[in-house]
């Protein structure tokens, strides 16, 4: 289940319209003029998002919020894990020798795996943010600037994570876009690593 969209941002053609909270976003997409194209941009993937605005405002609304799946009254039986802690038993695959090695540790085979996804997600952490970081970018310029100049060589310099070049291949863009763009890929990374 992909995660909830908690922010976005609006533009019409090459201007922000609105950014905030989807539900605020929401209501200024209802209230806007039908005649207006208008792009709405999740801000944590810069992927391009549809808003559903038929009916009242309240009814806008109530079909942003996700409906819950409901254990209660479920007819299937119960797997494995503890839903209400947020354990999740899901199949992985591994060779015979990596069950021997799990199966061997203290805790057992599910311990010896969070210990592990928990040191792999501290000692990645900043290189994963950067990634992801990089791909918002991406996403939001190859469906807004796709077709401005520099645009190839702004990926490339996006990726090769050349913060300076990168900005000098975007200068000429709209402003809008440009700083959209640059607050995507940066805004939460450390500034001394520019």
């Amino acid at each position: 289940m992909p995660s909830p969209i908690k922010s976005c941002t609006v533009f019409r053609g090459t201007s922000r319209f609105a950014s905030g909270p989807l539900a605020e976003v929401a209501v200024v997409l209802k209230t806007a003029p039908q005649d207006v194209l208008l792009q709405v941009f999740d801000d944590a993937t810069g992927r391009p998002i549809d808003i559903d605005t038929r009916g009242t405002i309240e009814e806008v609304i109530t079909r942003l919020i996700p409906i819950p799946a409901d254990d209660e009254g479920a007819s299937e039986p119960r797997g494995r894990g503890r839903p209400k802690l947020g354990v999740v038993a899901r199949e992985i695959t591994l060779l015979p020798r990596h069950w021997d090695w799990l199966n061997s540790q203290s805790g057992g085979a599910s311990v010896a795996l969070r210990k592990l996804v928990e040191e792999a997600r501290r000692v990645s952490g900043d290189r994963d943010r950067i990634r992801y970081a990089q791909e918002a970018a991406y996403h939001f310029m190859s469906a807004i600037a796709g077709n401005l100049p520099g645009f190839e060589e702004a990926s490339r310099a996006l990726f090769a994570y050349d913060r300076r070049r990168f900005g000098d291949l975007i200068a000429a863009w709209p402003e809008d876009i440009r700083d959209h763009v640059v607050k995507l890929a940066f805004a939460d990374l450390d500034p001394a690593e520019s």
